[in-house]
């Protein structure tokens, strides 16, 4: 084993066998100047890398690969095999086989994050319909992520640029979102919202914004009550709790007058309400970031993209995002918790800080 550095470890989970996963991380770890920011691992196995390795030909994919963590090569890509067998690979197939070691990377990867054998993760993308069951009884990366990490409860947020949209429900049907949509889940996510701002993106007073659930925020009653009878409550409770909330705002106008860019967060009700504008202007660069567990974990904001696995044409621009807000949580995270311990370097470096915007002043 090289002599560790302090830059950190994070893994890769793999994602379904028979999508983009592979290729893009592959793609993504081409670019060896990665290597001077964090040591990669990915969880899969040699031959699964050796398979899609070939359908890039035009990068040489050098790794390293070890089955046991004081191996990992700081210098290099490493590759921790969680299996030996032979698998069947069908790239842009959906089948039982490329959700069921889809769910064994996550796994074995999530498990050695809650060790703190590595810093963080970042997920290639699983298709939900082959691996939810009775042995992964779970609608996703989220729900599975909250299990293992014991958590009360998680927030679904999107993250691009200064541009973060958390979500009150996440993978449900839409006939059953109002009736999650209650003063509790609502303050939950806002609580958790505002520590994540706070801890992880270095935001010391953050804003955050509520949409409503109705059509134009429900028209004070007119298209639904919920707005006035579960989200301004809630809202309201949010501000005696020392979260700076604003809203309801009805999610089309919000949007469409760039709202979003007054405030450090947003709050929408359920998953298109969120989804569809932040994936309209994060152009491709958006990441799904799991707010609430003790560990850190990112990934792309996109799925597996059966149509075209295996062809050479996956862009692997969103989890490049998703491995540098990675590397970002972890070192903001390690300077708060550093500024815990010594509130006078925090204390010291906001007076710097302020010394600094008054010489621009003065200059302007």
């Amino acid at each position: 084993m090289n002599t560790p550095t302090n830059k950190p470890v994070i893994g890769l989970s793999i994602g379904d066998l028979n999508g983009i996963g592979t290729e893009i991380i592959i793609k993504t770890l081409s670019d060896h100047r990665l290597l001077e920011l964090f040591t990669p691992i990915i969880f899969a196995s040699n031959k699964v890398i050796n398979f899609y390795r070939k359908s890039v030909p035009e990068i040489n994919f050098n790794y390293q690969s070890i089955k046991e963590f004081n191996r990992i090569n700081h210098k290099q890509i490493n590759v921790y095999n969680c299996w030996e067998e032979e698998v069947q690979i069908s790239p842009g197939q959906l089948s039982e086989t490329g959700g069921k070691y889809a769910v064994r990377s996550l796994q074995i990867a999530a498990t050695a994050l809650k060790e703190n054998k590595i810093q963080g993760l970042v997920t290639a993308p699983i298709h939900k319909k082959n691996t939810e069951g009775n042995e992964f009884p779970f609608t996703g990366h989220t729900p599975y992520l909250k299990s293992i990490f014991g958590a009360k409860d998680v927030v679904m947020l999107m993250i691009t640029d200064n541009f973060r949209v958390g979500l009150v429900t996440e993978h449900v049907p839409v006939r059953e979102v109002a009736a999650l949509v209650t003063r509790e889940n609502i303050l939950s996510k806002l609580a958790i919202i505002k520590d994540t701002l706070i801890k992880d993106f270095g935001i010391d007073k953050p804003r955050i914004a509520v949409l409503g659930l109705n059509p134009h925020a429900g028209d004070e009653g007119l298209i639904g009550n919920e707005e006035q009878d579960i989200i301004k409550p809630a809202i309201n409770e949010a501000k005696n709790n020392n979260i700076l909330t604003f809203g309801p705002y009805s999610a089309d106008a919000f949007f469409a007058r760039h709202q979003h860019s007054k405030f450090d967060a947003v709050l929408a009700m359920y998953h298109d309400q969120g989804l569809i504008p932040f994936k309209s202007l994060a152009l491709g660069e958006g990441v799904n970031y799991t707010a609430g567990i003790a560990g850190i974990r990112t990934s792309p904001d996109h799925g597996t993209a059966f149509d075209i696995a295996g062809k050479n044409k996956a862009d692997h621009s969103s989890f490049l995002s998703a491995i540098y807000t990675c590397i970002d949580i972890i070192n903001q995270r390690e300077e708060y918790q550093e500024n815990r311990k010594n509130p006078l370097k925090k204390m010291t470096s906001v007076v710097l800080a302020n010394a600094e915007d008054e010489k621009i002043d003065e200059v302007e």
